[in-house]
């Protein structure tokens, strides 16, 4: 382990829901360790170790079956981290890389072979910036092609005008983290109800993920819940989940996973719906076991 900050919680609490068999946490990072998988020297994040084995032994406290690695600024576009951990559990784990938006067809089909699943590009202050309008336009049809899909992580006062560009897009979209709303401000406000509309569309996908972000509250993080239940609602089939372990750039303690997993019964307290959330829609839209 190196020695700067862990930014996960070392002793998260054994959750009282049992998840459904094939539950998915569809956004969780790996960093390091450092000695295998050096950090990229541009990058201005540069966490604790979080290594594949303590995520790893995370899911099979809490109940989780398949996850969906997100490639973390702190590798750049390096994403040999994330592949490595793919290979590790190979059909049950996957991946969303990091790469430039013009990075070669050639690149996308290496990556895809090793189980990643699509691209993400952040539109948040403290991260390096995404793509164009433009590049997105240009790199969507490629991503068609390949079956993979568009992450974007956005703050929330970005969606009105990204929503227009991304509503045209070809390809799978998924927004991260509810769109980083802020929970204090009412499920009326402009960003929550921008992000609303573009769920409409029928390629766009929302991860009810976050709620410790979206919220200014403490644990149980209740002010957030409310959006993330309306969202399953609205959308009950292109909505998924996830943890986002080891919770990086956090404003406090990191947070309990297990009470996270908790949420779960205020989000989606039906438990067809639940299975849905967890199983059903992260298998469709991810592909999990497809031959590599």
């Amino acid at each position: 382990m190196n020695d700067a900050a862990i930014t996960w919680n070392p002793n998260p609490s054994k959750p009282r829901l049992k998840l459904p068999e094939g539950a998915t946490d569809t956004h969780v990072h790996v960093f390091g360790p450092v000695s295998r998988f050096p950090y990229d020297p541009k990058s201005g994040f540069k966490p604790g170790d979080a290594p594949k084995e303590q995520l790893f032994a995370l899911h099979d406290m809490l109940g989780i079956d398949r996850c969906v690695i997100v490639q973390s600024g702190c590798h750049g576009y390096d994403n040999s981290a994330v592949a490595d951990a793919i290979a590790a559990r190979p059909g049950t784990y996957l991946g969303i890389a990091l790469a430039p938006p013009d990075v070669a067809d050639e690149d996308i089909q290496r990556l895809k072979r090793q189980g990643f699943r699509g691209i993400r590009f952040n539109y948040m202050a403290h991260l390096a910036p995404g793509a164009t309008a433009e590049q997105l336009r240009a790199l969507a049809p490629r991503l068609a092609d390949a079956d993979w899909q568009l992450l974007v992580h956005m703050e929330a006062g970005l969606i009105a005008d990204m929503a227009p560009v991304l509503a045209d897009l070809p390809c799978p979209v998924v927004i991260d983290h509810m769109g980083r709303v802020d929970a204090s401000l009412g499920m009326d406000q402009a960003p929550f109800q921008h992000l609303m509309r573009l769920g409409e569309k029928a390629h766009v996908w929302i991860k009810v993920s976050g709620s410790e972000r979206c919220s200014t509250q403490e644990p149980p993080y209740a002010d957030a819940t409310p959006f993330a239940r309306k969202l399953v609602e609205t959308f009950p089939d292109r909505t998924i989940w996830g943890t986002d372990w080891p919770h990086p750039n956090y404003r406090a303690a990191p947070p309990d996973d297990g009470i996270l997993v908790d949420l779960l019964q205020d989000i989606c307290p039906d438990e067809t719906a639940l299975r849905r959330l967890l199983v059903d829609n992260p298998a469709r839209l991810y592909r999990f076991g497809e031959e590599m």
